[in-house]
């Protein structure tokens, strides 16, 4: 679609099998379906090692983190699929967005983002997707009102990974169309 939002995504997940991974790629769909254009990464395709002020000294941001931060100012919105690991945002997508703040301009201020969250769980990785959210604000980033956090995910994908309740599937659609319509309404953007 002409004028289509440019929308990265990707998950703070590592793992193989993530249930970040299965909500992120159901959420992608719908992104497009409402008309945005996505760029879907993984994050282990741009190691990175862990932040050490020394090191930028030293060293500068590493190439993965440049490669990362023109992916980001290429891109008018984020999608972030954020695991929770004992209440918190991964080490994973923590150390990324430390990495990616560093450079020189910053690409977070005015960015979109939305944040989706998946946990075998009964609260759905609600805590980390909330401070996933706290962070991005603190970024600069316009970050899209909702919980779409996704309890006793390891029960809600079926075998071709498609997610199999009704409510989760509307919360899904309504972040998508929000993210999108929210990039289109700050960027200018048409349908």
């Amino acid at each position: 679609m002409a004028n289509s939002p440019r929308i990265l995504a990707f998950s703070g997940s590592a793992r193989r099998g993530s249930l970040n991974k299965k909500l992120l790629a159901a959420t992608v769909d719908a992104v497009r379906q409402a008309g945005g254009e996505v760029t879907l990464i993984d994050l282990n395709d741009y190691a990175l090692p862990l932040y050490d002020g020394d090191l930028e000294d030293a060293s500068g941001l590493p190439a993965n983190a440049v490669k990362l931060n023109e992916l980001i100012a290429d891109h008018q919105a984020l999608l972030i699929a954020s695991p929770e690991y004992n209440s918190m945002i991964t080490p994973l997508l923590k150390n990324t967005i430390d990495w990616c703040s560093r450079a020189d301009e910053d690409p977070f201020p005015g960015k979109v983002a939305a944040v989706v969250s998946a946990s075998p769980g009964a609260f759905g990785g609600v805590r980390s997707l909330k401070l996933a959210q706290q962070l991005l604000l603190h970024l600069g980033c316009h970050v899209v009102p909702g919980n779409t956090a996704l309890p006793h995910a390891d029960k809600a994908f079926d075998a071709a990974g498609a997610l199999t309740d009704a409510r989760a599937q509307k919360s899904v659609r309504t972040i998508a169309t929000a993210l999108v319509e929210t990039t289109r309404k700050l960027s200018g953007a048409t349908a």
